[in-house]
């Protein structure tokens, strides 16, 4: 049974200063869980329900069966999914590489679900890391991991001093510009950086300075802009395209 500390330690995860300082995260549902479990995550502890099958995996953590009241008062979801458990936070110690990969570099992207998409997009497209600046939204958000939908067990997000590693790097560097050519006239390199911008402000000077093939994502229509995570999958899209044979 969980105690009333207990209870108030998983809410508390609907907190930045919480979440942000924990050395575990939160995730819910069956399917984030053994997308966790499948990619070899460390899962400290399990609150499921009698609904849950528990041989979907071998998780390695101490599971605890809870009734529908008490999932619907530690879930983050209006709908809770049968389960709710702490994962612990993966530090990565090895070396990113870049000469043969294509990564995202993003740029204080601000919300949550956006974060979240541009991570599941990634994925979708094979794309296996992503570089984020200091003031781009937390990973470990809980809005962030749920919206990834299990991608962000594949694909390594670290906060970086983007702009040392790009001027350190002789790779192509690609961002979305209002002058920029169009996206569809342009073939973008296998290995290299694709930068996207602040949804509001795009990409900062100090970074703009560093692109050495500017694009551009052509209107048709009347809209104003495009949604940050919506570019940013049109652009991975263009990629695949550019290094596949169909």
């Amino acid at each position: 049974m969980i105690n009333k500390n207990e209870l108030k330690y998983i809410q508390s995860f609907a907190h930045k200063k919480h979440w942000a300082q924990e050395s575990v995260f939160i995730i819910e549902g069956p399917k984030m869980l053994q997308e966790a479990i499948q990619a070899n995550w460390v899962i400290e502890k399990i609150y499921a329900t009698k609904e849950w099958d528990a041989n979907l995996g071998n998780s390695g953590g101490d599971i605890e069966e809870i009734d529908d009241i008490m999932l619907s008062r530690i879930s983050h979801l209006q709908t809770p999914n049968q389960v709710v458990a702490l994962v612990q936070k993966k530090q990565y110690t090895t070396p990113v590489h870049y000469e043969d990969n294509f990564t995202i570099v993003l740029d204080g992207i601000q919300d949550p679900g956006n974060l979240g998409t541009i991570i599941r997009t990634a994925d979708w497209f094979g794309i296996q890391q992503i570089l984020v600046t200091e003031d781009t939204a937390g990973l470990y958000n809980p809005k962030v991991i749920q919206s990834t939908m299990g991608s962000c067990f594949r694909v390594s997000v670290q906060v970086a001093d983007v702009a040392s590693i790009l001027t350190k790097s002789k790779l192509p560097v690609v961002g979305t510009l209002l002058n920029g050519s169009s996206v569809y006239k342009e073939k973008i390199s296998p290995n290299g950086f694709l930068i996207i911008g602040n949804e509001s402000k795009g990409i900062r000077p100090n970074l703009k300075e560093l692109i050495t093939q500017p694009i551009s994502i052509p209107s048709f229509g009347a809209a104003e802009s495009l949604n940050a995570a919506v570019a940013a999958g049109i652009v991975m899209s263009h990629w695949k395209l550019s290094n596949s044979n169909f």
